[in-house]
């Protein structure tokens, strides 16, 4: 880890200039370098890759001993990924600005389940799967209450859910005028690493509704995602499960009208650089069809009812991790079935992955 001494957030945000009694603080760099052999079913092509990542972390302190942080995280060559602010209170919580994370709301429980490496979904093989993400996609801002019997209340709240992330001086224009403000509310029991964590949140974003003889549905509410989880930790051994649906409104002929993701995981630390695990998941999609007209209307929302087809994809993974100082080797094999949502194809595709991770 690299310290550039009395770099201060002015120097790297100039909104934060204007606090009142902060102290310069340390910028500090991390990052990371990853290496991988990767072969999944049926592709070809070279099987080499690699990635590459920063983050840049500056810290300062206000009068009071309250903490305020920066960090901006640089993904592979050098494209730049995310950004936020942090101010952490002394009796109140902290509040984070953040320019669309992902790790916001429960957007950072949209698979909290416990795994040696990755999520299921997340080794390499390409699923297209939708995973339920509230405000976070959008930049938001929110607030973490302090914890109470190893419980905390997140709040996090988009005035325009649009999915963009916002340069200062700018508004995010038209991105997305279907959606309006946002809101995600999360409770989390484990948030002092207790032995059992339970997680529940569920977001609710205003949607325009649709006008009389258009071509989209008003289905009458808007758009609404929530999810719940459960992890148990029993010395090195952690087992957990969650489920998390997605209702969308206001839909056109053949768009997706719901989504839904359930999971489970199985690691076990067999020492303190050696860990396995074995986790599944299966991801649901539904479909509104036409089913005739009413009143001799066509191709109006009065024209067609709601009618649920199901697509569906299932994956399992097994997989290995085992660190040695600043080097990490990581393993996984992973089958997946039905992807990017096929209607009972059952056709199968097998990934397997080894990657060398050097952390700096």
């Amino acid at each position: 880890m690299n310290k550039l001494n009395k770099i201060g957030l002015s120097a790297l945000c100039g909104s934060l200039a204007s606090i009142v009694g902060a102290n310069a603080g340390p910028l500090e760099v991390t990052g990371a370098a990853t290496m991988t052999y990767t072969t999944v079913t049926g592709t070809v092509g070279n099987p080499i890759g690699m990635a590459s990542g920063m983050t840049f972390t500056g810290n300062g302190e206000l009068d009071g001993g309250q903490t305020f942080k920066l960090a901006i995280t640089h993904t592979n060559k050098v494209g730049f990924s995310v950004a936020d602010i942090t101010l952490n209170t002394n009796n109140s919580g902290k509040f984070v600005l953040a320019q669309a994370t992902g790790g916001q709301g429960i957007g950072g429980y949209d698979d909290n389940m416990p795994t040696a490496w990755e999520e299921v979904w997340g080794t390499g093989v390409t699923t297209n799967a939708n995973l339920q993400k509230g405000v976070s996609s959008s930049t938001n801002i929110s607030w973490t209450s302090p914890s109470v019997a190893n419980t905390t209340i997140q709040l996090a709240y988009a005035p325009d859910n649009d999915g963009a992330a916002n340069n200062n001086k700018s508004v995010s224009g038209a991105a997305s005028d279907h959606f309006g403000s946002g809101w995600d509310v999360v409770i989390d029991t484990g948030t002092s690493g207790g032995e059992v964590d339970l997680f529940l949140g569920a977001s609710i974003t205003q949607v325009a509704k649709a006008s009389h003889g258009s071509t989209k549905k008003d289905l009458g509410h808007n758009h609404e995602e929530g999810v719940v989880g459960l992890t148990f930790s029993m010395g090195p051994v952690k087992l957990g499960g969650q489920i998390s649906a997605e209702r969308l409104p206001t839909q056109s002929v053949n768009a997706t009208s719901y989504y839904a993701n359930t999971s489970w995981g199985l690691s076990f630390n067999v020492n303190d650089d050696l860990s396995v695990s074995y986790g599944q998941t299966r991801h649901l999609q539904t479909k509104t069809r036409k089913k005739g007209s009413q009143h001799g209307l066509t191709n109006t929302n009065h024209g067609w009812n709601e009618y649920h087809p199901k697509s569906w994809m299932r994956g399992e993974s097994f997989q290995i991790a085992y660190t040695v100082g600043g080097v990490a080797l990581k393993y996984a094999s992973t089958n997946y079935d039905n992807t990017a949502y096929g209607f009972d194809t059952k056709t199968p595709l097998d990934n397997k992955i080894v990657a060398v991770t050097l952390a700096f």
